[in-house]
């Protein structure tokens, strides 16, 4: 099986020693994403709703760069630096996981990167 490294100017650079994303057969195993702005690596909003709005763009950047659609994302692992985020955090995630929602686990309680106040991974199925 082949791996290859997924790069895509359309979401942020990694700030790390990661990459965007690996592509792994007909899969892609995606890296967190925070809110930052792919232009300029700068936090985008101060409220759940502004940044999940971001983390999402840039999740979907990932999965467009890898050549696949929304309805393929088969499993999230979503992070809430406040559970009480949560409702607020579900009502941006639903509009843009649609009705073929993925499988998912949603994590609270913990500081992420650069003050962030949500971060979600992705595995997509590329086939």
């Amino acid at each position: 099986m082949s791996i290859r490294v997924l790069a895509t100017q359309n979401a942020p650079a990694a700030i790390g020693p990661y990459v965007q994303g690996k592509i792994a057969g007909d899969f892609l195993f995606a890296s967190g994403q925070i809110p930052l702005d792919p232009a300029t690596g700068a936090l985008v909003g101060t409220t759940i709703t502004e940044q999940a709005e971001q983390v999402m763009k840039n999740v979907m950047a990932l999965v467009a760069a890898a050549g696949a659609a929304p309805d393929k994302i088969l499993k999230t692992t979503c992070f809430l630096k406040d559970i009480a985020d949560f409702a607020a955090f579900n009502e941006v995630y639903a509009r843009y996981v649609g009705e073929a929602a993925p499988a998912r686990s949603c994590v609270g309680g913990i500081d992420l990167p650069k003050g962030a106040l949500c971060e979600v991974e992705v595995v997509v199925y590329l086939g």
